[in-house]
Formats: C-alpha cells, structure tokens, sequence
C-alpha cells in the first residue's frame, strides 16, 4: 500500500471511530437517468459497468452528484463486475478492465471533492453477488473465486 493509500486509509478508520460517515446510494438508477444510448453500452443493455469505458463522465456525474450532496464515501460502478453476470453479456474477459476503469473514475471524483472542497472523500469498491450460486450448481466455486479475484485485482 503506498503511502497516500494508507493516510486514506487511517483518516477513514478515524472518522468511523469518531462519526456518522454517509456512503452514496444507489448507482444503477442514477445512470439511467442520465438516459444512455444502446451505442453507450456497446449494445449490452444494461451492462452498466460499460459505461466506464465508454461514457466516464456520466459515471463520473453520478459521482459528483453523490459527493456535492455530501456523502462521506462513494461507490465504484462495479457491483456487476463479476464473472457470471458479465459472461451473460459475453464480455466476461473484460472484468479487470471495467473494474479499473470504475476505480479511476471514483478515485478521480472523490480526490476532485477533497481538493475543492478540504473535506476527506473516501472510495468503496463495490463487488456484487452476481447471477449464479455455486451452492446450487449454477457454476462451480472456482470460477466465482476467479472471477472475483479478477474484480479486486481491478479494484
């Protein structure tokens, strides 16, 4: 961890210890509103996690949204940057990508707020469930293990 990762880090294991510290709400909605086109999603309806790649700054939107309404902490645009629910869009090659480039643009947003405005801002990488169960024999363990390794790795 280099060293402004764990200055980050220590000031955010203060504020839990000594306040109410706000997260953002949710991603998914607050991107449709900003009314994507097919084009937007490389054709994958829905595939919000694209939309790091292709349309950063209405992600990058949302999240000013979010931190100028004064949330402590923001979430990444990856909940579904995992191996099951991008291979049902085929692009499951793509979970370190859009993982990263989910990071980058919180991390850009969050560090823009603390610049502008002195006050700490905070970044959770978001790692969704996904759509299949291994306990119910939908995809065996190891892949959802790999799959999410990939996620963090990104993250």
């Amino acid at each position: 961890m280099s060293t402004p990762q764990r200055l980050r880090a220590a000031a955010l294991r203060e504020a839990l210890a000594t306040r109410v510290v706000v997260a953002d709400g949710a991603m998914g909605t607050m991107l449709q509103e900003q009314d994507p086109t097919l084009e937007d999603f490389e054709n994958l309806e829905g595939c919000n996690e694209v939309l790091n790649a292709t349309r950063p700054d209405i992600v990058a939107s949302v999240h000013r949204a979010y931190l100028d309404a004064g949330v402590d902490l923001i979430e990444t645009n990856t909940f579904g940057a995992n191996a099951t629910a991008l291979a049902e869009y085929e692009i499951a090659d793509r979970i370190t990508e859009l993982s990263e480039s989910g990071a980058r643009i919180a991390r850009e947003a969050a560090d823009a707020s603390t610049a502008s405005t002195g006050r700490r801002r905070w970044v959770l990488g978001s790692m969704g469930p996904g759509t299949k169960l291994p306990t119910l024999g939908h995809v065996p363990y190891p892949a959802i293990r790999d799959g999410y390794r990939r996620n963090a790795e990104g993250l």
